[in-house]
């Protein structure tokens, strides 16, 4: 197929309700937070409940987007996505009916389990969609939606919604729009042309593929540890930085919550911009710049004080490098390290991976580091982390479009068939 053919009106409606849906899926996630002191007052909850509410979500998202992501490439994107974000948006409503903690373990391990299915799968139907030229900004830039819903504005809306009705009809105003657009996912998201022929389908290696051919992939493993390294870095700040600025740098909430946005705002950026960079450098390159970017301004980091423009302006930075790297490893990396047919097996795969590990050892390890050490050595975690990024980045096997063919000197097509 030549670029010629190649649809792009559909391409970009398909990259923005994608992006968008990945962007409630932050919303439905991170919503709670800023919503937990009146939660915990109305639930009776402790502290330790609260992390629970928090892990069990991860956990669950880990498992099953290692396991859906290899069962959407058998059965199509369609029928994993559109009842993955009915379900998750229906179940962040239902977070606001519980009754208790186990009912909100509940609902919170399920929601996991619809917005676990989702990921891997909206990443490969993004990776269906796009030019290979526009792969790695496109894949960005619909993770970017995690960072913006998620991390920068679902304080704001949490917050704001709170002033006007309770915490439980917070849930259940929020979880209006992912039943809109998973409507529309419906009209407008198509399956890939070799899903939708079965005897092609049949005829390809990935037929009799399994996860062991995927991890067979140097790539995959490579990018399985590095996305490790990077969301240690999410998530301990994400979890334990509001900590750190209030108690060890005594600033007042306000000024707290406005630093902290900075995760956010900085990740929405990053996210699109360094896999957009990657297009024209390579994946390896950015890779080791973005954790080497990453590893610099966590040091500056924590040698600032009580001072919120620069802490945000550095906080910023280093998300965008941290929060880009994420979008990097789990989008055009692990993509192109997929066999035939096998995307969203790779990509679960490896979001699996990091969201068990980073997502829930690294923030027990932040908290026993902040209890036994002082939370003011909590950075160092992160630092460390992304250090060793730099040293597993180096491992990584060049497989950016434009710069294997500046390499070779060879012109070739090796996008993902595009869906009719």
């Amino acid at each position: 197929m030549t670029s010629k053919r190649w649809d792009t009106s559909y391409e970009w409606k398909a990259v923005t309700l994608l992006a968008l849906g990945f962007g409630l899926v932050g919303l439905d996630r991170w919503l709670i937070a800023p919503l937990f002191p009146a939660i915990m007052k109305d639930l009776h909850l402790t502290a330790q409940d609260v992390g629970n509410c928090i892990g069990i979500l991860g956990l669950s998202w880990g498992v099953f987007a290692a396991l859906m992501g290899g069962i959407s490439d058998k059965i199509g994107r369609r029928k994993v996505l559109i009842p993955a974000i009915i379900a998750f948006s229906l179940l962040s409503g239902f977070s606001g009916v519980a009754g208790g903690l186990a009912s909100l373990l509940a609902v919170r391990a399920l929601m996991g389990v619809a917005e676990g299915s989702f990921c891997p799968t909206s990443f490969a139907a993004t990776a269906d969609a796009s030019h290979p030229k526009r792969r790695g900004f496109n894949l960005g830039l619909q993770q970017s939606g995690f960072a913006l819903f998620g991390l920068a504005l679902s304080p704001i809306i949490a917050t704001q919604l709170l002033g006007v009705v309770s915490w439980r009809w917070v849930f259940a105003l929020v979880s209006i729009p992912g039943l809109i657009l998973g409507l529309l996912m419906y009209f407008v998201i198509r399956e890939p042309r070799s899903a939708e022929s079965p005897a092609v389908e049949q005829k390809t290696p990935a037929a009799q593929g399994n996860w062991r051919d995927v991890l067979k992939r140097r790539n995959i493993p490579v990018a399985m540890v590095a996305l490790f390294c990077a969301m240690t870095g999410v998530f301990v700040l994400g979890a334990m930085l509001p900590l750190y600025l209030t108690d060890y740098l005594a600033l007042d909430t306000q000024r707290m919550g406005i630093v902290v946005s900075a995760i956010g705002f900085g990740g929405f950026v990053g996210q699109f911009g360094l896999p957009g960079l990657s297009d024209l450098v390579g994946r390896r390159l950015a890779s080791i710049a973005g954790f080497t970017g990453t590893a610099v301004m966590l040091y500056v980091f924590r040698g600032l004080g009580a001072q919120p423009l620069i802490l945000f302006i550095v906080l910023f930075v280093a998300s965008f490098f941290t929060l880009g790297l994420v979008a990097l490893l789990s989008g055009p990396v692990a993509t192109e390290a997929a066999p035939v047919g096998m995307v969203s097996t790779a990509i679960g795969i490896v979001v699996g991976a990091g969201e068990i590990f980073g997502g829930g050892v690294a923030p027990a390890l932040a908290g026993f580091v902040a209890t036994r050490f002082g939370i003011q050595n909590i950075l160092w975690l992160p630092i460390c982390a992304v250090l060793l990024g730099i040293g597993v980045s180096l491992l990584l096997e060049e497989t950016a479009p434009a710069k294997v063919r500046r390499n070779s000197g060879t012109v070739e097509f090796t996008g993902v068939e595009q869906p009719e």
